[in-house]
């Protein structure tokens, strides 16, 4: 039994405060605060288990998340649509469990309230809610199993927040769309990537998106990737009415 452990065991009044808040959050009784503990501990934190020398924190039970959350939908999306094949399924399944989404789904059950680390709350990047949502599937995972796994994702996920229709509507990548659309209709079409430091500390990217060898839109982001999607996002709001048409 490590440190933690001994500690829930007999607990103090900030366990039984922590207990209450969670039974509201989850809508049932843990079984075991050890693991709800754990997913609500930042890296920052460092602490280590005693027993076992290894690190106590979140991005282990974030990992097991993950996985039980992308298998929980895609029975759910398996069901619903019978008639959805191999693509359309991941896609849709994507679309729930992207990072986007899950940043939404932490913020929206203010999951960061749980959070105990040594920097300020303030300095996180968006990423922490979804990480922290995943963590928290994990700990019901190893606390009830999977049947309480799915019934939580069912009630905060997708009755709350999944609807195939809606979900059809999302695009998750323009870049995508985009060159999809532009090998439908022969356009030829290329990125064009420079380096843009500009008076900004961090290095830029500027991208401009040629249809043609015509600049039809331009992007600027920290990463390609991202300055990419802006362009490809501009241009699809440029072409919208003929894109709808064509896919």
């Amino acid at each position: 039994m490590n440190f933690i452990r001994k500690i829930i065991k007999s607990r103090n009044l900030k366990d039984e405060a922590f207990l209450h808040e969670l039974r509201e959050l989850l809508g049932f009784k843990p079984n075991d605060l050890y693991y709800y503990k754990k997913a609500f501990i930042h890296r920052s934190n460092k602490k280590v288990d005693k027993s076992t020398g290894l690190p106590l924190n979140y991005e282990r039970l974030e990992f097991l998340g993950d996985a039980i959350l992308s298998a929980i939908i895609a029975s759910y999306l398996f069901k619903v649509v019978p008639s959805g094949n191999e693509g359309y399924l991941t896609q849709m399944r994507s679309k729930v469990v992207s990072r986007e989404h899950l940043n939404e789904l932490g913020q929206d059950l203010n999951l960061l309230h749980f959070v105990k680390s040594n920097i300020s709350k303030s300095k996180f990047g968006i990423d922490i809610h979804g990480n922290i949502f995943e963590a928290l599937v994990g700990a019901i995972y190893l606390d009830k199993g999977y049947r309480y796994s799915e019934k939580f994702i069912q009630e905060k996920v997708i009755d709350s927040y999944v609807s195939v229709k809606e979900l059809e509507r999302i695009i998750t990548s323009y870049k995508s769309l985009i060159i999809e659309w532009c090998q439908k209709q022969k356009i030829e079409f290329h990125f064009d990537v420079y380096e843009d430091t500009g008076n900004d500390q961090v290095k830029h990217f500027s991208v401009k998106l040629n249809f043609d060898n015509k600049v039809i839109a331009k992007g600027r982001a920290t990463s390609k990737k991202k300055a990419e999607e802006i362009a490809s996002k501009r241009a699809f709001f440029v072409y919208q009415k003929e894109i709808s048409k064509s896919l």
